[in-house]
């Protein structure tokens, strides 16, 4: 009873730090690898296309046996839970459906469904549903499940039975108190007046765009109660429009399966307008492959202004948010997992935008993006740069490609108090210039420009295998089409990266491009590095950098500057009061070249 006891301590284990970084997660995780179990730990392994490097902490139990389990004890209360689970693909691509038993101090509760139709990609990107094309990715999926009743103490079993699927592979369970449904606000009209059924069954399209325009007429808030509503295509948000829900575990619009191979049939809620507001409420596709000739489902602002998307959950569909001529937004408190392609990307010309208390997880592309792509759609664009957007108090993990947080260009944009925490297929913070930010003409240029700000965020066992880069570091700057002027990175933790932790790489260099300058590191810690592969570097600057950047009071493991054409200035805080420096050209192969000694603060959590 004391092993059992002392094993569901270590669940919700802590790597807890400073308190305000990541955002506010209002569940507890408990890791399957440290539950009670008949089945097998898997991991870690760090390899691409493995569902161990695809795991949190690379770690997984796999049921097979009839009767085999995991078990592990409450330790708050609880009436709601997500599974996050793989089971494995069909031999056509098209996935199985299955249950897992649940149980409850020995008692059954109830079978919990689960599916591979939304798992399992192969290939080279953009992917394909095909097993015959190898490379698989994308393993997992979540359940969840609310009306619960777990107290603390109790003691909650996860079963597989004979008549399951060949194998079920659990990797994290998430216990959460909800709330009880809101009530319906003051001054709004009900989608169920317009007929709307909300039993996921009806299609209820018409019935909300009906309310929506009513409701804009009448300057009312357009309500929807607690169920699921199924929509069949696009919902226009105008201006001056408040969609409320009771909740994202409680209202819930859901795609139709049978439609969702047609684009224009999906859910997707498009923002047009000013004074725009989205609350408390979760969207469930049913994409379950990538065609980036096809536009985003999900929710899109396409030329909103001054508008805030408030608590939303967001699931299986190509993006969570995606943002083009937008400015003045402000997204809260959403949760989007299990996308096809981003969490959340700002592009196309937007500007002054916070996300900030959002957590993203197994997203099929950048968690959090900043892209400000030149389209070459018809509108003028405005002056200045697009910019000064915010990434704040986010938490990412466990996309299956891409990066934690990326910016393409753009002009002082920032990412701070973050974490982004398992992310295996590439860096947890990427700085790049990979993607074009310029028009043909010459008219539109958006590249880094003013100061890109990075502070006070904490990366864990980032910088993986990108299949189409190799192994990235766990913060890198990539000087690919262009240069990079203005970045100034503070108060960043890197531990126990995959591969580098922190790299500078120039394949713009052949092109004459490839060029950094206007860089410092200040008080950036990296401990550990290269977990997952050799040889690696806590600091990396690949042969083809050019340019320089500045370090100041920071404790980095090893410094390898492997280019002739760069140079790493080192300062100590007592040197930034004289004027002696250290210059670190290219560092000799058999030498390491480390820092002086910076105040630690290491132990960040895996609040998942």
């Amino acid at each position: 009873m004391f092993r059992f006891m002392l094993l569901s301590l270590l669940m919700i284990y802590s790597e807890s730090g400073h308190a305000g970084i990541g955002a506010d997660m209002p569940w507890k995780t408990y890791e399957a690898e440290a539950m009670k179990t008949t089945g097998t730990v898997l991991g870690p392994k760090y390899d691409p296309y493995l569902v161990e490097t695809e795991s949190s902490g690379q770690k997984c139990v796999k049921l097979v046996g009839t009767g085999q389990y995991l078990e592990f004890m409450v330790q708050s209360p609880a009436n709601a839970m997500v599974v996050r689970y793989s089971l494995p693909d069909s031999a056509d691509g098209k996935g199985i459906n299955s249950t897992l038993s649940l149980y409850q101090n020995g008692k059954f509760i109830k079978k919990l469904p689960v599916t591979s139709r939304y798992s399992w990609l192969y290939g080279k990107y953009p992917f394909t549903n095909d097993p015959k094309a190898g490379q698989p990715r994308n393993f997992y999926n979540e359940v969840r499940l609310k009306d619960l009743a777990f107290a603390r103490g109790d003691v909650i079993r996860l079963q597989k039975t004979e008549a399951d699927a060949p194998y079920c592979i659990v990797d994290l369970v998430d216990l959460e108190k909800v709330a009880p449904p809101l009530a319906a606000p003051a001054n709004a009209l009900s989608v169920a007046n317009f007929g709307a059924g909300g039993t996921g069954k009806t299609d209820d399209t018409r019935a909300l765009r009906q309310c929506i325009a009513e409701a804009a007429k009448q300057g009312k808030i357009v309500w929807v109660p607690a169920g699921d509503y199924k929509l069949t295509g696009d919902i226009i948000v105008p201006s001056d429009v408040t969609i409320q829900g009771a909740g994202m575990w409680y209202t819930t619009f859901v795609g139709d399966a049978g439609l969702y191979n047609r684009a224009d049939r999906r859910v997707r809620f498009k923002l047009t307008g000013n004074n725009i507001h989205l609350a408390d409420f979760g969207i469930n596709g049913k994409l379950n492959y990538r065609n980036d000739n096809e536009p985003n489902d999900g929710i899109v602002g396409a030329g909103c202004e001054n508008s805030t998307l408030s608590r939303l959950w967001v699931e299986h569909t190509k993006v969570g948010l995606w943002f083009y001529v937008c400015s003045n937004v402000v997204v809260d408190s959403c949760r989007l997992r299990d996308t096809l392609a981003d969490g959340v990307n700002l592009c196309v010309d937007t500007r002054n935008c916070v996300i900030e208390n959002c957590t993203t997880r197994n997203t099929g592309d950048d968690c959090f993006a900043i892209w400000p792509a030149a389209s070459d759609q018809s509108y003028v664009q405005q002056a200045p740069a697009p910019g000064s957007n915010v990434f704040r108090h986010c938490t990412g993990q466990l996309p299956f490609l891409a990066n934690g947080a990326a910016i393409y260009g753009g002009a002082n944009n920032c990412i701070e108090d973050c974490v982004f925490q398992d992310i295996s297929p590439g860096c947890g913070i990427l700085l790049s210039t990979t993607f074009p930010t310029s028009d043909a003409s010459g008219k539109i240029d958006n590249n880094f420009s003013g100061t890109t700000v990075v502070r006070n965020c904490d990366l864990i066992r980032c910088g993986g295998f990108d299949h189409d880069w190799g192994w990235r570091a766990a913060f890198q700057l990539c000087l690919d089409r262009r240069s990079i002027s203005g970045v100034d990175i503070s108060q960043v933790n890197i531990r126990d990266s995959l591969s580098d932790g922190f790299s500078i790489v120039a394949p713009g260099s052949k092109n004459g491009q490839g060029r950094l300058s206007n860089t410092r590191l200040e008080n950036v810690n990296i401990p550990d590095y290269g977990i997952g592969t050799d040889p690696r570097h806590g600091l990396w600057v690949r042969d083809d950098a050019c340019g320089s950047m500045t370090i100041i009071n920071s404790r980095i493991a090893d410094v390898q500057n492997s280019s002739t054409n760069f140079i790493i200035r080192e300062y100590s805080t007592a040197d930034m009061n004289d004027t002696h420096t250290r210059v670190h050209p290219q560092t000799p192969p058999a030498v390491v070249v480390s820092g002086p000694a910076a105040p630690m603060s290491f132990g960040r959590s895996q609040d998942r």
